[in-house]
């Protein structure tokens, strides 16, 4: 499969969705709900996993975890769209952000949040 920009992969989600008319379902809080529900789907094959076990716990589900995590994404791009998010933006604005907020120099190799650090 050649790649694709993220706003191609938005307009074939969104005539995904034209073609079945689902667009009457997809107000954002639906939509955010979407997320989470499918979000959840994708940590439920990872439940019961151990630290030192293999991840999923359950090998079975691993292929699971692709169609979960393209649930998810599929979501946030409906989110984006009937929000108009640019979604690249967000993300460039917000990986700003939190380099300042996370400068390596300072927390690499640390866990903790922005304001736990001295």
């Amino acid at each position: 499969m050649s790649e694709i920009t993220l706003k191609q992969l938005q307009e074939q989600v969104q005539a995904f969705s034209d073609e079945r008319d689902w667009g009457r379902y997809h107000c954002p809080r639906n939509l955010a709900m979407a997320v989470s529900v499918e979000a959840s789907e994708l940590l439920e094959l990872y439940l019961w996993s151990t630290d030192e076990g293999p991840q999923p716990a359950v090998p079975e589900r691993q292929p699971r975890v692709a169609e979960e995590m393209a649930d998810v994404l599929i979501c946030l791009l409906n989110l984006a769209a009937r929000t108009d998010v640019d979604l690249t933006a967000a993300v460039q604005a917000k990986l700003a952000r939190n380099a300042e907020k996370y400068p390596a120099e300072r927390v690499r190799g640390e866990m903790r949040k922005y304001d736990e650090y001295e």
